[in-house]
């Protein structure tokens, strides 16, 4: 990642780690986040993959460790890695999943609200909070709202 200068403006910056059991990765989601990176909606800042055994013990893994069933061309996302995510990172986020699974894990900037964020800036503002509300609450909370 270039060095940053102060008249940057970020979009905000988020986080994922998406778990995939019995480790099976067919990169059909990769394809849709290259597509997003290409559309200059999304920048990924890194990019890590982490697996938890039968007997859970934790391991990093490296692109070149998924196969993908040849389905996908992980080394698209090779050498994308800001230093934001540290391998206690990849262990905590490892920890969150099943035995026999694997996950990738992603920190990335949503450059669509680049602009709003410079737009707030100017006049005086600050992004002070953001989050995220997980779909399955979202969508339990709505459907209980149409019953």
């Amino acid at each position: 990642m270039a060095p940053r200068s102060d008249d940057d403006v970020l979009g905000p910056i988020g986080y994922l780690i998406v778990e995939y059991p019995g480790n099976k990765m067919t990169g059909n989601a990769f394809r849709e986040l290259l597509d997003l990176v290409d559309r200059g909606l999304v920048r990924v800042l890194d990019l890590r993959f982490v697996m938890r055994a039968d007997d859970g013990s934790l391991a990093l893994m490296e692109l070149s460790d998924i196969d993908a069933d040849g389905q996908f061309d992980f080394g698209l996302f090779a050498g994308v890695s800001s230093g934001l995510l540290d391998e206690s990172d990849l262990k905590e986020a490892a920890n969150a999943l099943e035995p026999n699974s694997a996950a990738a894990v992603m920190v990335y900037e949503n450059r669509w609200a680049a602009s709003f964020v410079g737009a707030l800036r100017e006049a005086g503002a600050n992004l002070v909070s953001a989050g995220y509300i997980p779909q399955d609450l979202l969508l339990a909370t709505l459907d209980a709202q149409g019953s």
